[in-house]
């Protein structure tokens, strides 16, 4: 039983490898022998493989890296589609259009002027103080996986990747984990290549951390929860109505802890336009009067 556990979790190591070769450049596609490569797996059966352990195939992985990453740029830089189709690895800007029309719903060029498909934030600060219903919540603790990553934010879904092959070939996947993400930095005064923040899940007692996973005892605190449905490259407008209009009026305090994202739904199965996003910042308890 030790042996098998410890062939699962070299498995797991190994198809991470691959993740990671994939994320480094979405606009590269490595080809299966340099995939196999990486994972030190013969390509006779690198995919079987990596299928058994991500839930997916190379090339689901790349697709997702690709329309992350060019939604991140539409939404942010107002580039030109056939720009934004050659940055992430598209032959023609027909394909590209193709590709992001069949899961986002909407031609790139449209989603650039519309600037996304979420909620629209008000054109003026304090033009609509209930843009976003906010719950405020006491969280139990928690114990988290974490995986570190560095650079834009946008990015940490590769992370994610990682860990969840991590986990996966520990058998720490259930209906009951929880994904989330914690972030350091504020993007708008760091640049994207030091943004700090760690990919984290859920894991009972008795996990111990390796392959640069940490164990994080997370305590109970109290949040200021903030439900966003849409894309994550969208996720920056929910922050700005946060910061801007609502904590200024809440008479809250934030709290020395990072900013949490929690993922409730499964972003491989749903369409952008329903991935469903809980923005959790911490706030100082409240004190007697």
């Amino acid at each position: 039983m030790a042996t098998k556990l410890l062939t699962q979790q070299d498995y797991g190591r190994r198809i991470a490898r691959a993740i990671a070769l994939i994320a480094a450049d979405p606009a590269r596609n490595p080809g299966l022998e340099a995939l196999a490569a990486a994972a030190a797996f013969s390509p006779y059966h690198f995919h079987r493989i990596y299928r058994e352990i991500t839930g997916e195939t190379p090339a689901d992985t790349l697709h997702r890296e690709r329309l992350s990453h060019a939604a991140g740029l539409l939404v942010r830089g107002g580039q030109p589609v056939a720009a934004v189709a050659r940055a992430c690895g598209y032959g023609s800007a027909a394909a590209f259009t193709r590709a992001f029309r069949t899961a986002y719903g909407i031609p790139p060029a449209a989603y650039r002027d519309s600037g996304g498909i979420g909620l629209r934030l008000p054109i003026r600060p304090h033009e609509e103080t209930t843009l976003f219903p906010i719950e405020i919540r006491q969280e139990a603790p928690l114990r988290l996986a974490t995986l570190p990553h560095r650079g834009a934010y946008t990015a940490i879904g590769s992370t994610f990747d990682r860990l969840i092959a991590w986990a996966a070939a520990r058998r720490l996947l259930g209906a009951q984990t929880r994904f989330i993400a914690l972030y350091h930095d504020d993007p708008s005064s760091v640049a994207a290549k030091d943004l700090r923040s760690e990919a984290g899940l859920t894991v009972p007692e008795g996990v111990e951390g390796s392959e640069g996973v940490t164990i994080r005892d997370l305590p109970a605190s109290r949040f200021a929860v903030l439900l966003f449905q849409g894309p994550y490259a969208e996720l920056e407008r929910a922050y700005t109505w946060l910061y801007r209009d609502w904590l200024p009026s809440s008479g809250e305090e934030p709290a020395d802890e990072p900013v949490r994202e929690e993922y409730l739904n499964d972003c491989r199965s749903l369409p952008p336009s329903e991935w469903l996003t809980a923005v959790m910042l911490p706030l100082r308890p409240r004190t007697a009067a």
